[in-house]
């Protein structure tokens, strides 16, 4: 397997709270704080707003690539994802998320069959399937 990429970033500080986020190029350079309903100051992005972002970026290319291989033209397609950190009982946090891609120019059924082809073949898709509860609810642009 030929490497195609990789992402370089640096997390100093505090981490989530209070830490500082640089990627080697400097292209991503953003401070990070604990979002209000987690108590903090909710002043700069955290780790599940970074996660959904790129998380949504690559489901979007998976979806082109998808529609692509079956000829199909998407318009006007968006993904918003959403991404939960859950504190259990046992006192552990966890992750689940929810993908809504709308897709432009298809029906619903070829929304829904481009949607779960995109989830099979999405890199980030596949790196939480069986590590995180994920949902995908796909739907149509009007």
């Amino acid at each position: 397997m030929a490497v195609t990429y990789t992402a370089v970033v640096e997390v100093s500080g505090e981490g989530r709270n209070g830490g500082h986020v640089r990627s080697s190029d400097g292209l991503l350079e953003t401070g990070l704080a604990l979002p209000e309903e987690l108590g903090g100051a909710g002043t700069a992005t955290n780790p599940e707003q970074l996660l959904a972002a790129g998380w949504a970026a690559c489901f979007l290319g998976a979806l082109r690539r998808a529609a692509a291989s079956r000829k199909i033209r998407l318009t006007g397609t968006t993904i918003t994802a959403e991404i939960t950190l859950t504190h259990g009982d046992d006192g552990e946090f966890s992750l689940s998320a929810v993908l809504n891609p709308v897709l432009g120019g298809v029906d619903q059924a070829t929304a829904e069959e481009l949607a779960h082809a995109a989830h099979r073949i999405c890199p980030y898709s596949k790196a939480m399937r069986d590590n995180v509860p994920v949902a995908v609810n796909a739907g149509v642009a009007a």
